[in-house]
């Protein structure tokens, strides 16, 4: 994993060094200051590819880690009762805060015959429609639906085509629309295309600091765009797809951003897991006080509105009214 400046990320370390021999709460307090302001300053100078680097670290916690930490008495469910079990998605019920909740979330896998047996994390058909089952599961017993995304995309394969991939990530985004329970949506990972939003139609979503969200790869776009994915034209396409978490914060696609432990939540999965907790009670908390009328509005109205920022600002920029 490579990481910019790496000058600041060496001072980093003597000054954790520093911090862990001092003697004096007043020069821990300075080191520990001044360890914050220049992990603040190594956050602001990653590039937009540099974030998907950070949002693609295998040893980032995936979403049978939050389950761990986050949950109690987690059960998964398996299979879509048509065809097969698809690992690449995760899907159960457990208690979040002693509330019972159902959870849905990619999952990559780690080792390489975990990663194959989760195919990478890119889910077929099967996967959706097992999602599927748990969105209509929490509608009927009135359950918080939580939603964890982590994924490039979905499985672009023949066998995924044949049993009706774009009919099933479709039917997810119908279903996710309607719903009358509060759903929340966390960006933890990499998220990309259609493959995350059939997870990711939610009254809120949040994504944490250094993941990225977007309609496809940066491999992908620079391959469409200049029929090449080499590591200049990649890091172009990066940045023009505005997918780091600020930038989609500044465009209304996201409604707040989680930060991470110093160096990403690969560092400190259990810190990671606290912040992500710590908002999730908090937007819950809100949410459960909403009708389920209202909070199908609600849905409604939040993806209606996204854009709307953006045109008005290119409008702005050109002298023209808005249509």
């Amino acid at each position: 994993m490579e990481f910019p400046q790496p000058d600041i990320e060496a001072q980093i370390e003597g000054l954790q060094s520093r911090l862990e021999a001092a003697h004096s709460a007043r020069e821990r307090a300075a080191l520990s200051a001044e360890r914050r302001r220049l992990e603040g300053k190594w956050a602001a100078s990653l590039s937009a590819i540099e974030r998907v680097r950070m949002a693609r670290n295998p040893a980032r916690p995936q979403t049978l880690d939050y389950a761990e930490y986050l949950l109690s008495e987690f059960i998964e469910i398996h299979g879509d009762r048509r065809f097969a079990d698809d690992g690449a998605i995760v899907a159960g019920l457990g208690y979040f805060l002693k509330r019972p909740v159902a959870i849905v979330g990619h999952q990559r896998g780690r080792s390489t015959r975990e990663r194959l047996e989760r195919n990478f994390g890119k889910p077929r058909p099967e996967g959706y429609r097992k999602a599927a089952r748990l969105y209509e599961l929490a509608d009927r017993f009135g359950l918080p639906l939580i939603t964890f995304v982590d994924t490039q995309g979905a499985d672009p394969g023949v066998g995924a085509e044949e049993r009706g991939q774009a009919e099933a990530i479709a039917r997810n985004l119908e279903l996710m629309g309607r719903l009358t329970v509060p759903v929340i949506s966390c960006v933890i990972g990499e998220g990309g295309s259609g493959g995350a939003l059939a997870l990711g139609v939610a009254n809120v979503i949040l994504m944490q600091e250094y993941a990225s969200y977007s309609v496809i790869t940066p491999e992908g776009c620079a391959a469409i765009l200049w029929r090449a994915a080499g590591p200049e034209k990649v890091a172009v396409a990066a940045a023009a797809l505005k997918l780091s978490a600020p930038d989609l914060l500044a465009a209304g696609v996201i409604d707040q951003i989680v930060p991470e432990p110093a160096g990403g939540a690969h560092r400190d999965p259990a810190a990671a897991a606290k912040a992500l907790g710590a908002v999730l009670r908090q937007h819950l908390g809100r949410l459960l006080k909403l009708g389920a009328a209202d909070l199908r509005k609600h849905r409604e109205r939040k993806f209606g509105a996204i854009g709307n920022g953006f045109i008005a600002r290119r409008a702005v920029a050109s002298d023209r009214p808005i249509e």
